[in-house]
Protein backbone atom coordinates (compact mmCIF):
# COMPACT_ATOMS: atom_id res chain seq x y z
CA UNK A 1 0.00 0.00 0.00
CA UNK A 2 0.92 3.46 -0.84
CA UNK A 3 2.06 5.24 2.53
CA UNK A 4 -0.51 8.05 3.51
CA UNK A 5 1.55 10.73 2.82
CA UNK A 6 2.29 9.91 -0.71
CA UNK A 7 -0.61 9.43 -3.93
CA UNK A 8 -0.50 6.90 -6.44
CA UNK A 9 -1.15 7.97 -10.11
CA UNK A 10 -4.55 7.05 -11.74
CA UNK A 11 -3.70 3.35 -12.77
CA UNK A 12 -3.13 3.55 -16.79
CA UNK A 13 -4.23 1.41 -19.88
CA UNK A 14 -1.36 -0.89 -21.41
CA UNK A 15 0.79 0.23 -18.87
CA UNK A 16 2.14 -3.19 -18.54
CA UNK A 17 4.83 -4.60 -20.08
CA UNK A 18 5.93 -1.36 -22.52
CA UNK A 19 7.91 -2.08 -25.32
CA UNK A 20 10.20 0.15 -27.60
CA UNK A 21 7.37 -0.14 -30.13
CA UNK A 22 3.98 0.04 -27.73
CA UNK A 23 6.00 2.92 -26.54
CA UNK A 24 6.19 5.07 -29.82
CA UNK A 25 3.35 4.02 -31.05
CA UNK A 26 1.53 6.27 -28.02
CA UNK A 27 3.03 8.97 -29.80
CA UNK A 28 0.87 10.71 -32.32
CA UNK A 29 2.16 11.09 -36.54
CA UNK A 30 3.38 14.78 -35.68
CA UNK A 31 5.34 12.86 -32.40
CA UNK A 32 6.35 10.46 -34.61
CA UNK A 33 7.91 12.64 -37.14
CA UNK A 34 9.44 15.00 -34.53
CA UNK A 35 11.46 12.06 -32.71
CA UNK A 36 12.38 11.17 -36.16
CA UNK A 37 13.65 14.70 -36.82
CA UNK A 38 15.28 15.01 -33.11
CA UNK A 39 17.06 11.59 -33.85
CA UNK A 40 18.21 12.59 -37.50
CA UNK A 41 19.64 16.01 -36.17
CA UNK A 42 21.36 13.96 -33.00
CA UNK A 43 23.46 11.92 -35.43
CA UNK A 44 23.80 14.79 -37.84
CA UNK A 45 25.51 16.73 -35.36
CA UNK A 46 27.88 13.77 -34.32
CA UNK A 47 28.14 13.08 -38.61
CA UNK A 48 29.31 17.15 -38.35
CA UNK A 49 31.66 16.50 -35.40
CA UNK A 50 33.10 13.85 -37.24
CA UNK A 51 34.15 16.22 -40.13
CA UNK A 52 35.05 19.24 -38.21
CA UNK A 53 37.27 17.49 -35.77
CA UNK A 54 39.43 14.68 -38.17
CA UNK A 55 41.87 17.36 -39.02
CA UNK A 56 42.80 16.91 -35.07
CA UNK A 57 43.76 13.88 -35.80
CA UNK A 58 44.99 13.61 -39.77
CA UNK A 59 46.92 16.76 -39.62
CA UNK A 60 50.45 15.31 -38.44
CA UNK A 61 50.38 12.72 -40.88
CA UNK A 62 49.42 14.61 -44.29
CA UNK A 63 51.69 17.43 -43.52
CA UNK A 64 54.20 15.16 -42.68
CA UNK A 65 53.81 12.76 -45.88
CA UNK A 66 53.26 9.88 -43.45
CA UNK A 67 49.79 9.35 -44.81
CA UNK A 68 48.25 10.47 -48.33
CA UNK A 69 44.89 11.92 -47.47
CA UNK A 70 42.50 9.36 -48.08
CA UNK A 71 43.94 6.11 -46.32
CA UNK A 72 44.52 9.19 -43.44
CA UNK A 73 40.95 10.11 -42.91
CA UNK A 74 40.05 6.39 -43.91
CA UNK A 75 42.29 5.36 -40.71
CA UNK A 76 41.35 8.18 -38.57
CA UNK A 77 37.36 7.35 -39.69
CA UNK A 78 37.90 3.25 -38.27
CA UNK A 79 39.47 4.49 -35.25
CA UNK A 80 37.03 6.70 -34.63
CA UNK A 81 34.33 4.15 -35.02
CA UNK A 82 36.54 1.72 -32.44
CA UNK A 83 36.55 4.72 -29.92
CA UNK A 84 32.78 4.88 -29.86
CA UNK A 85 32.61 1.52 -29.77
CA UNK A 86 34.72 0.67 -26.67
CA UNK A 87 35.31 4.09 -24.70
CA UNK A 88 31.76 3.33 -22.31
CA UNK A 89 29.67 5.63 -21.41
CA UNK A 90 30.59 8.07 -18.41
CA UNK A 91 31.07 10.82 -20.59
CA UNK A 92 27.66 10.60 -21.97
CA UNK A 93 26.05 11.40 -18.82
CA UNK A 94 28.45 14.24 -17.62
CA UNK A 95 26.81 15.54 -20.81
CA UNK A 96 23.56 14.48 -19.97
CA UNK A 97 23.30 15.58 -16.01
CA UNK A 98 24.58 19.15 -17.29
CA UNK A 99 20.83 19.45 -17.65
CA UNK A 100 18.21 17.63 -15.38
CA UNK A 101 16.59 15.40 -17.70
CA UNK A 102 13.32 15.57 -15.23
CA UNK A 103 12.89 19.18 -16.84
CA UNK A 104 12.25 16.99 -20.15
CA UNK A 105 9.30 16.21 -19.39
CA UNK A 106 8.50 17.97 -16.27
CA UNK A 107 5.98 20.23 -17.66
CA UNK A 108 3.56 19.74 -21.69
CA UNK A 109 5.65 17.46 -24.20
CA UNK A 110 5.50 20.26 -26.50
CA UNK A 111 8.34 22.21 -24.33
CA UNK A 112 10.50 18.98 -23.86
CA UNK A 113 10.58 18.43 -27.90
CA UNK A 114 11.36 22.36 -28.48
CA UNK A 115 13.86 21.76 -25.42
CA UNK A 116 15.94 19.11 -27.60
CA UNK A 117 15.27 20.20 -31.17
CA UNK A 118 16.89 23.60 -30.14
CA UNK A 119 19.73 22.62 -28.19
CA UNK A 120 20.43 19.89 -31.40
CA UNK A 121 20.01 22.83 -34.04
CA UNK A 122 22.53 25.25 -32.19
CA UNK A 123 24.78 22.68 -32.34
CA UNK A 124 24.22 22.03 -35.70
CA UNK A 125 24.35 25.86 -36.72
CA UNK A 126 27.47 26.92 -35.10
CA UNK A 127 29.42 23.80 -35.84
CA UNK A 128 28.56 24.08 -39.80
CA UNK A 129 29.18 27.79 -39.70
CA UNK A 130 33.11 27.83 -38.13
CA UNK A 131 33.79 24.76 -39.91
CA UNK A 132 32.73 26.80 -43.14
CA UNK A 133 35.29 29.39 -42.37
CA UNK A 134 37.67 27.62 -41.72
CA UNK A 135 37.95 27.78 -37.54
CA UNK A 136 38.61 25.06 -35.09
CA UNK A 137 36.50 25.78 -32.35
CA UNK A 138 35.43 22.89 -29.77
CA UNK A 139 31.75 21.14 -30.56
CA UNK A 140 32.30 20.00 -26.86
CA UNK A 141 31.85 23.81 -26.46
CA UNK A 142 29.16 24.19 -28.74
CA UNK A 143 27.55 21.05 -27.29
CA UNK A 144 27.43 22.58 -23.22
CA UNK A 145 26.46 25.64 -25.10
CA UNK A 146 23.32 24.80 -26.47
CA UNK A 147 22.07 22.78 -23.63
CA UNK A 148 22.94 25.65 -20.82
CA UNK A 149 21.50 28.06 -23.76
CA UNK A 150 17.79 26.07 -23.40
CA UNK A 151 18.51 25.04 -19.71
CA UNK A 152 18.32 28.76 -19.16
CA UNK A 153 15.79 29.59 -21.29
CA UNK A 154 13.44 26.98 -20.32
CA UNK A 155 14.31 27.94 -16.67
CA UNK A 156 13.32 31.66 -17.02
CA UNK A 157 10.26 30.66 -18.47
CA UNK A 158 9.02 28.04 -16.28
CA UNK A 159 10.28 28.86 -13.17
CA UNK A 160 11.85 32.86 -13.40
CA UNK A 161 15.69 31.84 -12.01
CA UNK A 162 18.04 29.99 -13.18
CA UNK A 163 17.61 26.90 -11.05
CA UNK A 164 16.71 24.47 -14.14
CA UNK A 165 20.57 23.67 -15.23
CA UNK A 166 22.70 21.75 -12.83
CA UNK A 167 25.55 24.40 -12.24
CA UNK A 168 27.76 22.64 -10.21
CA UNK A 169 27.76 19.80 -13.45
CA UNK A 170 28.62 22.87 -15.56
CA UNK A 171 31.64 24.29 -13.57
CA UNK A 172 33.24 20.73 -13.63
CA UNK A 173 33.16 21.20 -17.35
CA UNK A 174 33.76 24.04 -18.50
CA UNK A 175 37.19 23.92 -15.96
CA UNK A 176 38.23 20.91 -17.66
CA UNK A 177 37.45 22.75 -20.70
CA UNK A 178 39.69 25.69 -19.89
CA UNK A 179 42.83 23.69 -18.35
CA UNK A 180 42.90 21.19 -20.99
CA UNK A 181 44.08 23.67 -23.63
CA UNK A 182 46.89 25.23 -20.86
CA UNK A 183 48.02 21.43 -20.29
CA UNK A 184 48.31 20.90 -24.22
CA UNK A 185 50.06 23.72 -25.22
CA UNK A 186 52.64 23.41 -22.00
CA UNK A 187 52.89 19.79 -22.55
CA UNK A 188 53.38 19.33 -26.53
CA UNK A 189 56.39 22.69 -25.71
CA UNK A 190 57.64 20.50 -23.31
CA UNK A 191 57.63 17.32 -24.97
CA UNK A 192 59.24 18.80 -28.09
CA UNK A 193 61.75 20.15 -25.95
CA UNK A 194 62.85 16.30 -24.20
CA UNK A 195 62.93 14.95 -27.94
CA UNK A 196 65.47 17.40 -29.00
CA UNK A 197 67.63 16.46 -26.21
CA UNK A 198 66.95 12.71 -27.12
CA UNK A 199 66.46 12.54 -31.03
CA UNK A 200 69.49 14.53 -32.83
CA UNK A 201 68.45 13.68 -36.07
CA UNK A 202 68.00 17.38 -37.32
CA UNK A 203 65.56 16.57 -40.20
CA UNK A 204 62.85 15.74 -37.45
CA UNK A 205 62.81 19.55 -36.86
CA UNK A 206 62.32 21.16 -39.90
CA UNK A 207 59.75 21.42 -42.44
CA UNK A 208 59.46 18.02 -44.43
CA UNK A 209 61.26 19.13 -47.77
CA UNK A 210 59.86 18.16 -51.93
CA UNK A 211 60.22 14.43 -52.22
CA UNK A 212 61.15 13.66 -48.01
CA UNK A 213 60.18 11.07 -46.65
CA UNK A 214 60.10 10.37 -43.00
CA UNK A 215 62.46 7.82 -40.84
CA UNK A 216 60.64 4.69 -40.68
CA UNK A 217 60.36 5.01 -36.60
CA UNK A 218 58.44 8.48 -36.87
CA UNK A 219 56.46 7.56 -39.22
CA UNK A 220 55.37 4.59 -36.79
CA UNK A 221 55.28 7.32 -34.17
CA UNK A 222 52.94 9.64 -36.30
CA UNK A 223 50.93 6.68 -37.36
CA UNK A 224 50.58 5.47 -33.91
CA UNK A 225 49.67 9.08 -32.63
CA UNK A 226 46.96 9.85 -35.35
CA UNK A 227 45.04 6.39 -34.26
CA UNK A 228 45.67 7.31 -30.55
CA UNK A 229 43.71 10.71 -31.55
CA UNK A 230 40.95 9.32 -33.41
CA UNK A 231 40.02 6.87 -30.88
CA UNK A 232 40.23 8.80 -27.75
CA UNK A 233 38.05 11.55 -30.00
CA UNK A 234 35.90 8.72 -30.73
CA UNK A 235 35.81 8.08 -26.92
CA UNK A 236 34.85 11.29 -25.50
CA UNK A 237 33.27 13.23 -28.49
CA UNK A 238 31.51 9.74 -29.75
CA UNK A 239 29.83 9.34 -25.77
CA UNK A 240 28.56 13.74 -26.36
CA UNK A 241 26.85 12.28 -29.47
CA UNK A 242 25.40 9.15 -26.94
CA UNK A 243 24.00 12.16 -24.52
CA UNK A 244 22.06 14.04 -27.11
CA UNK A 245 20.05 10.81 -28.82
CA UNK A 246 19.56 10.32 -24.81
CA UNK A 247 18.21 13.41 -24.65
CA UNK A 248 16.01 13.04 -27.28
CA UNK A 249 14.86 9.60 -26.19
CA UNK A 250 14.09 10.17 -22.64
CA UNK A 251 12.51 13.24 -23.88
CA UNK A 252 9.87 11.31 -26.65
CA UNK A 253 9.58 7.87 -25.05
CA UNK A 254 10.32 8.69 -21.36
CA UNK A 255 7.95 5.29 -20.53
CA UNK A 256 10.59 3.30 -22.30
CA UNK A 257 13.89 4.77 -21.12
CA UNK A 258 13.23 5.80 -18.12
CA UNK A 259 14.69 2.03 -16.15
CA UNK A 260 16.94 -0.01 -17.61
CA UNK A 261 14.64 -3.15 -19.26
CA UNK A 262 17.38 -4.71 -20.62
CA UNK A 263 18.38 -6.18 -16.85
CA UNK A 264 14.98 -7.67 -15.22
CA UNK A 265 17.15 -8.51 -12.06
CA UNK A 266 16.78 -4.85 -11.28
CA UNK A 267 13.72 -4.82 -9.86
CA UNK A 268 14.90 -6.97 -6.76
CA UNK A 269 18.40 -5.30 -6.47
CA UNK A 270 16.64 -1.71 -6.03
CA UNK A 271 14.57 -3.07 -3.88
CA UNK A 272 17.34 -4.68 -1.62
CA UNK A 273 19.42 -1.62 -2.21
CA UNK A 274 16.73 0.65 -0.95
CA UNK A 275 16.13 -1.42 1.89
CA UNK A 276 19.80 -1.93 2.64
CA UNK A 277 20.92 1.58 2.58
CA UNK A 278 17.75 2.65 4.47
CA UNK A 279 18.90 0.39 7.54
CA UNK A 280 22.71 1.74 6.97
CA UNK A 281 21.43 5.13 7.30
CA UNK A 282 19.13 4.87 10.75
CA UNK A 283 21.87 2.32 11.71
CA UNK A 284 24.38 5.19 11.68
CA UNK A 285 22.02 7.87 12.44
CA UNK A 286 22.13 10.00 9.31
CA UNK A 287 18.64 9.21 7.78
CA UNK A 288 16.78 12.46 6.66
CA UNK A 289 13.13 12.24 6.32
CA UNK A 290 13.99 13.44 2.83
CA UNK A 291 15.92 10.06 2.09
CA UNK A 292 13.70 8.02 3.84
CA UNK A 293 10.83 9.11 2.18
CA UNK A 294 12.79 8.50 -1.51
CA UNK A 295 13.89 5.39 -0.54
CA UNK A 296 10.87 3.71 0.84
CA UNK A 297 8.87 5.17 -2.30
CA UNK A 298 11.19 2.86 -4.24
CA UNK A 299 10.59 0.23 -2.07
CA UNK A 300 6.94 0.32 -2.58
CA UNK A 301 6.63 1.07 -6.76
CA UNK A 302 9.01 -1.81 -7.09
CA UNK A 303 7.47 -4.27 -4.74
CA UNK A 304 6.50 -7.66 -5.68
CA UNK A 305 8.00 -6.75 -9.22
CA UNK A 306 10.22 -9.56 -10.51
CA UNK A 307 11.22 -7.66 -13.94
CA UNK A 308 11.02 -3.83 -14.27
CA UNK A 309 9.09 -4.35 -17.46
CA UNK A 310 6.26 -5.06 -15.46
CA UNK A 311 6.63 -2.26 -13.97
CA UNK A 312 3.59 0.30 -15.02
CA UNK A 313 4.88 2.85 -17.18
CA UNK A 314 3.78 5.86 -14.78
CA UNK A 315 5.46 4.05 -11.93
CA UNK A 316 9.10 3.40 -13.60
CA UNK A 317 9.28 7.30 -14.07
CA UNK A 318 8.25 7.70 -10.47
CA UNK A 319 11.37 5.16 -9.09
CA UNK A 320 13.48 7.03 -11.76
CA UNK A 321 12.33 10.35 -10.10
CA UNK A 322 12.84 9.13 -6.76
CA UNK A 323 16.75 7.53 -7.60
CA UNK A 324 17.23 10.96 -9.19
CA UNK A 325 16.19 13.17 -6.19
CA UNK A 326 17.72 10.64 -3.84
CA UNK A 327 20.99 10.88 -4.98
CA UNK A 328 20.79 14.55 -4.86
CA UNK A 329 19.57 14.98 -1.26
CA UNK A 330 22.20 12.39 -0.60
CA UNK A 331 24.82 15.10 -2.54
CA UNK A 332 23.94 17.36 -0.31
CA UNK A 333 23.80 15.31 2.98
CA UNK A 334 27.48 15.22 3.36
CA UNK A 335 27.45 12.27 4.71
CA UNK A 336 30.33 10.51 6.60
CA UNK A 337 33.27 8.72 4.42
CA UNK A 338 32.66 5.76 6.23
CA UNK A 339 28.92 5.75 5.79
CA UNK A 340 28.80 6.68 1.87
CA UNK A 341 31.54 3.67 1.94
CA UNK A 342 29.18 1.55 3.52
CA UNK A 343 26.28 2.63 0.41
CA UNK A 344 28.35 2.60 -2.32
CA UNK A 345 27.30 -0.81 -4.14
CA UNK A 346 23.89 -0.24 -3.45
CA UNK A 347 24.47 3.29 -5.26
CA UNK A 348 25.74 1.38 -8.00
CA UNK A 349 22.98 -0.60 -8.55
CA UNK A 350 20.70 3.19 -8.63
CA UNK A 351 23.28 4.21 -11.27
CA UNK A 352 22.67 0.94 -13.42
CA UNK A 353 19.46 1.33 -13.50
CA UNK A 354 18.94 5.08 -14.63
CA UNK A 355 22.15 5.54 -16.47
CA UNK A 356 22.41 3.04 -19.72
CA UNK A 357 23.02 3.64 -23.38
CA UNK A 358 21.22 0.88 -26.12
CA UNK A 359 23.19 -0.81 -27.88
CA UNK A 360 21.91 0.67 -31.78
CA UNK A 361 22.43 4.21 -29.91
CA UNK A 362 25.95 3.28 -29.45
CA UNK A 363 26.28 1.71 -32.65
CA UNK A 364 24.74 4.24 -34.39
CA UNK A 365 27.02 7.30 -33.02
CA UNK A 366 29.97 5.31 -33.92
CA UNK A 367 28.68 5.15 -37.75
CA UNK A 368 27.56 8.35 -37.47
CA UNK A 369 30.83 10.09 -36.28
CA UNK A 370 33.65 7.52 -37.93
CA UNK A 371 31.28 8.33 -41.59
CA UNK A 372 31.61 12.07 -40.77
CA UNK A 373 35.72 11.47 -39.97
CA UNK A 374 35.95 11.29 -43.91
CA UNK A 375 34.79 14.13 -45.45
CA UNK A 376 35.26 17.32 -45.31
CA UNK A 377 38.65 18.01 -43.33
CA UNK A 378 40.49 20.19 -45.54
CA UNK A 379 39.57 23.59 -44.26
CA UNK A 380 40.92 22.63 -40.64
CA UNK A 381 43.58 20.88 -41.79
CA UNK A 382 45.21 23.83 -43.47
CA UNK A 383 44.58 26.27 -40.34
CA UNK A 384 46.11 23.74 -38.01
CA UNK A 385 48.76 22.76 -40.20
CA UNK A 386 49.70 26.18 -42.41
CA UNK A 387 48.07 29.38 -39.99
CA UNK A 388 48.68 28.82 -36.88
CA UNK A 389 52.34 28.64 -36.95
CA UNK A 390 55.22 30.75 -39.07
CA UNK A 391 56.24 27.73 -40.68
CA UNK A 392 54.54 24.51 -41.71
CA UNK A 393 54.55 21.17 -39.39
CA UNK A 394 57.71 19.30 -38.77
CA UNK A 395 58.19 15.48 -37.84
CA UNK A 396 58.62 16.42 -34.34
CA UNK A 397 55.64 18.86 -33.61
CA UNK A 398 53.27 16.18 -35.02
CA UNK A 399 54.55 13.41 -32.95
CA UNK A 400 54.50 16.01 -29.90
CA UNK A 401 51.47 17.53 -30.48
CA UNK A 402 49.50 14.41 -31.40
CA UNK A 403 51.04 12.53 -28.07
CA UNK A 404 49.57 14.77 -25.89
CA UNK A 405 46.22 15.67 -27.36
CA UNK A 406 46.00 11.61 -26.43
CA UNK A 407 47.45 11.62 -23.59
CA UNK A 408 45.34 14.20 -22.47
CA UNK A 409 42.03 13.29 -23.77
CA UNK A 410 42.33 9.09 -22.01
CA UNK A 411 42.98 10.65 -18.87
CA UNK A 412 40.06 13.19 -19.27
CA UNK A 413 38.30 9.86 -20.00
CA UNK A 414 39.85 8.17 -16.62
CA UNK A 415 37.30 10.73 -14.65
CA UNK A 416 34.85 10.87 -16.89
CA UNK A 417 35.14 14.82 -18.24
CA UNK A 418 34.28 16.12 -21.57
CA UNK A 419 37.19 17.81 -23.07
CA UNK A 420 37.38 19.08 -26.37
CA UNK A 421 40.15 17.50 -28.87
CA UNK A 422 40.08 20.45 -30.85
CA UNK A 423 41.11 22.70 -28.06
CA UNK A 424 44.31 19.83 -27.13
CA UNK A 425 45.20 19.43 -30.38
CA UNK A 426 45.33 22.95 -31.80
CA UNK A 427 47.27 24.57 -28.47
CA UNK A 428 49.81 21.58 -28.64
CA UNK A 429 50.59 22.14 -32.38
CA UNK A 430 50.72 26.32 -30.95
CA UNK A 431 53.42 25.39 -28.17
CA UNK A 432 55.55 23.42 -30.32
CA UNK A 433 55.77 25.84 -32.32
CA UNK A 434 56.43 28.08 -29.81
CA UNK A 435 58.90 25.57 -28.12
CA UNK A 436 60.47 25.21 -31.74
CA UNK A 437 60.87 29.28 -32.11
CA UNK A 438 58.67 28.49 -35.12
CA UNK A 439 56.56 31.42 -34.32
CA UNK A 440 52.97 31.93 -34.29
CA UNK A 441 50.38 33.85 -36.89
CA UNK A 442 48.94 36.36 -34.06
CA UNK A 443 46.24 36.70 -36.70
CA UNK A 444 45.07 33.30 -37.00
CA UNK A 445 45.88 32.46 -33.17
CA UNK A 446 43.59 35.65 -32.63
CA UNK A 447 40.87 34.34 -34.63
CA UNK A 448 41.18 30.96 -33.13
CA UNK A 449 40.60 32.92 -29.35
CA UNK A 450 38.14 34.26 -30.11
CA UNK A 451 36.08 31.71 -31.91
CA UNK A 452 37.09 29.77 -28.66
CA UNK A 453 36.10 32.51 -26.37
CA UNK A 454 32.32 33.39 -28.56
CA UNK A 455 31.32 29.69 -28.86
CA UNK A 456 29.95 28.93 -25.75
CA UNK A 457 27.42 32.78 -25.49
CA UNK A 458 26.66 32.27 -29.23
CA UNK A 459 25.60 28.50 -29.03
CA UNK A 460 23.67 29.41 -25.70
CA UNK A 461 21.81 32.50 -27.55
CA UNK A 462 21.42 30.43 -30.70
CA UNK A 463 19.85 27.57 -28.25
CA UNK A 464 17.85 30.12 -26.34
CA UNK A 465 16.51 32.25 -29.45
CA UNK A 466 15.55 28.70 -31.10
CA UNK A 467 13.53 27.77 -27.98
CA UNK A 468 11.79 30.91 -27.43
CA UNK A 469 10.94 30.91 -31.96
CA UNK A 470 10.31 26.92 -31.42
CA UNK A 471 7.74 28.07 -28.45
CA UNK A 472 6.33 30.45 -29.99
CA UNK A 473 5.27 28.27 -33.68
CA UNK A 474 3.87 25.47 -31.90
CA UNK A 475 2.39 27.15 -28.99
CA UNK A 476 0.15 24.80 -26.91
CA UNK A 477 -0.25 22.65 -29.96
CA UNK A 478 1.58 19.44 -29.19
CA UNK A 479 0.65 19.18 -25.33
CA UNK A 480 -0.51 15.68 -26.57
CA UNK A 481 2.13 14.26 -28.70
CA UNK A 482 2.41 11.36 -26.02
CA UNK A 483 -1.45 10.36 -24.92
CA UNK A 484 -2.14 9.82 -21.90
CA UNK A 485 -1.21 6.32 -21.52
CA UNK A 486 2.28 7.01 -21.55
CA UNK A 487 3.21 9.13 -18.73
CA UNK A 488 1.11 10.84 -16.94
CA UNK A 489 1.12 14.56 -15.36
CA UNK A 490 0.94 12.79 -11.89
CA UNK A 491 3.95 10.13 -12.91
CA UNK A 492 5.85 13.29 -13.53
CA UNK A 493 5.60 15.16 -10.33
CA UNK A 494 6.95 14.66 -6.95
CA UNK A 495 4.66 11.99 -5.53
CA UNK A 496 4.47 13.56 -1.87
CA UNK A 497 1.31 15.61 -1.34
CA UNK A 498 0.84 19.26 -1.95
CA UNK A 499 -1.48 22.07 -1.98
CA UNK A 500 -2.49 22.88 -5.08
CA UNK A 501 -1.76 26.11 -6.12
CA UNK A 502 -3.55 27.87 -9.27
Amino acid sequence: MIPPTRTAPPPLAHSMNTTFWDAFQQLTLTGRLLFFTALGIAFAFEFINGFHDTANAVTTVIYTKTLRPTPAVLFSGVMNFLGVLLGGTAVAFSIVNLLPVDLLIEGSSSRAIVMVLSLLLAGVIWNLGTWWIGLPVSSSHTLIGSILGVGVANSLLSRGDLTGVNWNKATDVGLALLVSPLVGFMAAALLLQIMKLIFRNPNLYHPPGEGDNPPHWIRGVLLATCGGVSFAHGSNDGQKGMGLVLLALIGFLPAYYSLDLRHPELAHQLVDAATEIDNTLAETETQTPELHQELDQIKTLLADRHDLSEVPSDHRWQVRQSIFRFRTSLAAARLPADVSARIKPQMRDFQHAIEYVPLWVVVGTALALGVGTTVGYKRIVVTIAEKIGKSHLTYAQGAAAETVAAMTIFIADKFHLPVSTTHVLSSGVAGTMWSNNSGVQPQTVRKILLAWAFTLPCSMTIAAVLFFSFGSMLGNGTTHLQPVGQVSESATQSPVIAPSVD
